[in-house]
């Protein structure tokens, strides 16, 4: 359960001047329920307008998305979602953080043992009662991350929560991403900057072109897991990834 659909999506937004900016274009694709899939592509093409549209937090111009034919109205449990800074609740614990949702579903009677499951499967042991400002950067991405998946969500989508890290703490918490995914099996929606982190996580890969976003292409991930981040056919792939974010980013140069 859980196939995503977007079927020929387009949004626009309005600027402060009250001009209408067409943001995405027919977007078209799927992901299959247990599927990773990474967004690619240039700082304003869409990507994380699109992940706002899955998680139903706003609304199409036009087209539709579905869960098992079913449109995203609004908001839902079913698909989590991680923002670049994790927005932990600054007057809340560690642990408190990840259970809220636990605690607004299911009231006093919550599983504390899930919580505890989840801090440690987090690496959080000995930081459950520290507030997000006691903790490093990392851990509290990786509260935000536990606080979502304890959910149990058909959908994880992940708004470049490795963004503002630094590259070791990064490549830190993508492995967490991955332990977490194999595990659990659920659908994972990653947008990035990051080609490398694309490659590392992602069964398939979407390129996106410069505003208004349009697909280039969705890339079929050939690597095996687990995955190596200095090997050569790592390194080759990468490249094949990057040589189609600049030829469509100059096809839409010279669209223009």
């Amino acid at each position: 359960m859980g196939l995503l659909t977007v079927k020929h999506v387009n949004q626009r937004l309005q600027d402060n001047a009250g001009h209408q900016i067409d943001v995405l274009d027919d977007i078209d694709f799927t992901v299959n329920p247990g599927e990773f899939v990474a967004i690619i592509g240039p700082s304003g093409c869409g990507k994380t307008t699109l992940l706002r549209l899955i998680s139903g937090l706003d609304h199409p111009a036009s087209g539709q998305l579905t869960i098992d034919d079913q449109q995203i109205r609004q908001p839902d449990y079913s698909r989590g979602y991680v923002f670049q800074h994790g927005s932990l609740f600054p007057w809340a614990t560690i642990k408190e953080n990840i259970s809220v949702g636990l605690k607004v579903t299911r009231g006093r009677h919550y599983d504390r043992q899930l919580v505890d499951h989840y801090i440690e499967l987090m690496g959080l042991t000995g930081f459950e009662n520290a507030y997000p400002h006691q903790v490093s950067g990392g851990m509290a991405q990786r509260a935000a991350l536990a606080r979502s998946i304890i959910m149990n969500p058909e959908i994880l989508l992940l708004d470049e929560p490795m963004g503002a890290l630094d590259a070791f703490t990064r490549a830190d918490i993508q492995n967490v991403i991955e332990r977490v995914w194999q595990q659990t099996q659920t659908t994972m929606i990653l947008v990035t900057h990051d080609i490398d982190e694309a490659v590392y996580l992602s069964d398939r890969i979407i390129v996106m072109t410069p505003r208004p976003g349009r697909i280039k292409e969705i890339v079929t991930n050939p690597l095996p897991h687990p995955r190596s981040r200095v090997s050569a056919d790592f390194a080759t792939f990468r490249h094949q990834i990057q040589d189609k974010l600049n030829f469509g980013a100059r096809d839409e140069q010279a669209a223009r």
